[in-house]
C-alpha cells in the first residue's frame, strides 16, 4: 500500500480519532484537525502526528487553517471532511449562519475550495462524512438554507448531511476531469458523544442505555468505511461522485440526484463564504453580510 498524506478534520474524537489511529498504524501521514486543543493535542501526542485546531463555527479560523495547511503540506493525497454535529436550539454563528449548516457544510466547503490548488497538484481524493439522516430528515429549500422558517435539530442536520452529498457530486462534476475524486459515506450509527447536547430524538438513541440495546457500532467499526475510502483508489476501489453505506453505493434522498440543486447549492454556498463561483481555485474574498 502506498503511504498517503491525509488531512482529517473532526479527528479528536469518535470515528475521526479511531480512523486516525488505524491510518497511522497503516503507515500514512495523518494531519489531525480538531476543535478542542486539549483533545487534539492529546491524540497527536499519542500518534506522534502533526495537528491543527479550528472551530468551524468561525469561518475566519477555517481560512487560517487552510493557509497553515497549504504552507505545511504542498502535497495532500486525501482530504477527509469529517467534522460535524447536530445541535440544539437554532443559533447563529459569528458569521451569521445557522450553526448546523455552517459546521457541517459551509466550513468544509470553504476549506476544500481554499485547498484546491494543492488538491489538484496532488490528484487528491476528497472524502465527505455524510449520514443516513440525509434520507430520513433532509429536505433542502435553496432559498432557506438557514432554516429560518422550519427549524428543528433533525431537519437542520438532515439538510446539512444532504448538502455533503450534493457537494460531493458537484465536486466530481466540476473537477473530476481535472484529477480530483470525491465520495461521501455514512459510517453507521456509532456509539459516540454525538447529539449529547441536544434535545433531538437522536440523543435518546445515542446517549442512553438504548444505545447498547440497539447494537450501536463502536467508533473503531464506524471508522472502517472512512479508512477504506481514504486508503482506496478512486475508480478501482470506489466510484467517484457516489454515496456509500457499508462499502456499497447506497440510495439516499431523491434530492441528492438533482444536478440543478447541486449547482445552485454550490453557487449559494460560494456566495455565503465569499468565494466567487468563477474564482480561480483557492481564491476568496470577504463575504458580503
Amino acid at each position: 500500500m502506498t503511504a498517503k498524506t491525509i488531512v482529517l478534520t473532526g479527528a479528536s474524537d469518535g470515528i475521526g480519532a479511531a480512523a486516525s489511529r488505524t491510518l497511522v498504524a497503516d503507515g500514512h501521514t495523518v494531519v489531525l484537525v480538531g476543535r478542542s486543543p486539549q483533545k487534539t493535542a492529546a491524540l497527536a501526542g499519542e500518534l506522534d502526528a502533526e495537528y491543527f485546531t479550528a472551530d468551524f463555527a468561525d469561518l475566519s479560523q477555517v481560512r487560517a487553517l487552510a493557509g497553515e495547511l497549504k504552507r505545511a503540506h504542498p502535497r495532500i493525497d486525501v482530504l477527509v471532511n469529517n467534522a460535524g454535529g447536530i445541535f440544539g436550539d437554532r443559533t447563529r454563528t459569528v458569521d451569521g449562519f445557522e450553526k448546523t449548516l455552517q459546521v457541517n457544510h459551509l466550513a468544509p466547503f470553504l476549506l476544500t475550495n481554499l485547498l484546491l490548488h494543492t488538491l489538484f497538484a496532488s490528484s487528491a481524493s476528497i472524502v465527505n462524512t455524510s449520514s443516513a439522516a440525509a434520507r430520513l430528515f433532509g429536505s433542502i429549500d435553496i432559498d432557506d438554507l438557514n432554516n429560518e422558517r422550519d427549524y428543528s435539530p433533525n431537519k437542520a442536520y438532515g439538510d446539512a448531511k444532504l448538502c455533503n452529498i450534493l457537494f460531493t457530486k458537484e465536486l466530481e462534476r466540476r473537477f473530476g476531469r481535472r484529477g480530483l475524486s470525491a465520495v461521501a459515506f455514512h459510517p453507521g450509527i456509532v456509539r459516540t458523544s454525538f447529539a449529547s447536547d441536544t434535545t433531538s430524538v437522536m440523543r435518546f438513541l445515542y446517549q442512553t442505555p438504548l444505545a447498547r440495546l440497539m447494537g450501536l457500532l463502536s467508533p473503531e467499526k464506524g471508522a472502517r468505511p472512512l479508512v477504506w475510502l481514504a486508503e482506496g483508489d478512486p475508480g478501482t476501489d470506489w466510484v467517484p461522485g457516489e454515496y456509500y453505506e457499508k462499502h456499497g453505493v447506497a440510495a439516499t434522498s431523491p434530492q441528492a440526484s438533482d444536478e440543478q440543486l447541486a449547482s445552485l447549492l454550490w453557487r449559494r454556498s460560494a456566495e455565503y463564504v465569499g468565494l466567487p463561483d468563477d474564482a480561480s481555485p483557492g481564491q476568496s474574498k470577504t463575504p458580503a453580510m
